[in-house]
């Protein structure tokens, strides 16, 4: 099937968008449920598969693979996305089968007995290149075989889940500047935003499809840590990085902002609220700090969404956080999502105008008409850039899970009507 010209996508989207902002939400779905199904999945059929076991998720824009090597932090998260993607879009069986076949591979090659976490990276082949450097891995391991057990039914990927999330527990219990963090390093004394974060959703989402109450205990309680140590309502923002008992770090780590990560932490937290049934949740600020933060991170001179501010108003390498001016892919995809669940929860046009505009950017500079995907990195100017930000991968995560969470957001509202 011949992929649609960014002119013809363009315009099709914006008929879409129109009868959205009316309440018909049918033609929009679609055009989500087209663009996952012709644009962003052949790349990875096309480009990713490898028939030693895994995917390649060390690729180039343009398809070429760059390295072998294979990041379980990136195949967990495509185990993640094949499986809900047969859960809730498409029960074609070749999604799952793509799930079980890369967590497969996962589970002959990367937990670490000695560690009790899953290995950083792995060799083609599944040798162990890199241990267990980073919490994260373990979360995204838990997220992807949570949701393959409820594809599945099977045994041993819920067990193995909580294998995990039980040795990521007893960890999180010491100070979090003594956890493996790769790639990015916590400063002596501080504790970062995205441990609670990150671990209040996965957890949330372990416990419910479990329904297990221990671990929607535990996400109760990272969320509440979110809001208590992260919030800063003189500043009206999250700060990435606090001292131990949540007190002001130093600057500039101390005073930054991430504002895609707080978007995505923000829709983390409706899901949350929803997931462990917080009634006292505080659901109407998670939505306006979604906003706050759009427009907090929103480049007035050059369109879109910086990576990181400064509280202070400090610029570029004086900022806390690395890479500070560049417009990543992620901040946009999840602001997509957010924008939609915002408006959706409250009916507020804001959301909607901003949603419109954010497809329109990306339809301009992020989605790759020639090679199919999305560009993962631009500078401040948009236009596209080479380089390491964070690890040397483009996997099939972001993107396509913003997509799925759309469509699943749009064609469950219409079903309800």
């Amino acid at each position: 099937m011949q992929r649609p010209t960014q002119a013809e996508a363009t315009a099709t989207l914006r008929a879409a968008l129109a009868a959205g902002r009316r309440g018909e939400t049918q033609a929009l779905a679609q055009w989500l449920r087209a663009h996952l199904f012709g644009h962003i999945l052949p790349f990875w059929q096309q480009h990713g598969f490898d028939p030693q076991g895994g995917i390649l998720t060390c690729i180039a824009d343009d398809g070429m693979v760059q390295s072998t090597e294979k990041w379980l932090w990136s195949q967990w998260r495509a185990v993640w996305v094949f499986a809900r993607l047969h859960n809730t879009i498409d029960r074609n069986p070749v999604w799952l089968e793509h799930a079980r076949a890369i967590a497969e591979f996962c589970l002959r090659h990367g937990w670490r007995e000695t560690e009790q976490g899953w290995a950083l990276l792995l060799a083609q082949d599944g040798r162990v290149l890199r241990g267990n450097e980073s919490i994260y891995t373990d979360g995204f391991a838990v997220y992807a075989l949570a949701e393959l057990f409820r594809a599945t039914g099977e045994a041993r990927y819920r067990d193995c889940a909580c294998r995990t999330a039980d040795a990521a527990l007893n960890k999180l219990q010491q100070p979090y500047d003594r956890l493996p963090h790769f790639p990015y390093p916590i400063p002596a004394g501080a504790k970062p935003h995205g441990i609670p974060m990150f671990w209040s959703f996965k957890l949330a989402e372990l416990g419910e499809i479990l329904g297990d109450e221990r671990y929607l205990q535990a996400a109760r309680g990272f969320s509440d840590e979110v809001f208590r140590d992260f919030y800063r309502r003189d500043s009206d923002r999250i700060i990435e990085f606090v001292r131990q008992d949540g007190g002001d770090f130093t600057p500039p780590q101390g005073t930054v902002t991430v504002p895609g990560h707080a978007i995505e932490d923000m829709w983390f937290q409706l899901h949350v609220f929803q997931s462990t049934r917080r009634a006292e949740a505080p659901r109407d600020l998670a939505i306006r700090l979604i906003r706050r933060h759009l427009e907090l991170g929103w480049d007035e001179s050059h369109g879109g969404l910086r990576l990181a501010i400064d509280r202070d108003g400090r610029q570029g390498d004086a900022i806390g956080w690395k890479f500070a001016d560049t417009k990543l892919w992620w901040p946009h995809t999840e602001t997509l999502y957010a924008l939609l669940l915002a408006w959706h929860e409250t009916g507020d046009a804001w959301f909607y105008d901003w949603y419109e505009k954010i497809w329109a950017l990306c339809l301009e500079r992020y989605v790759d008409w020639e090679h199919g995907e999305w560009r993962q990195k631009l500078n401040r100017d948009l236009t596209p850039m080479t380089g390491v930000v964070a690890l040397p991968v483009k996997d099939p995560f972001h993107l396509p899970r913003a997509i799925m969470l759309q469509i699943e957001l749009l064609e469950r509202s219409a079903g309800q009507k």
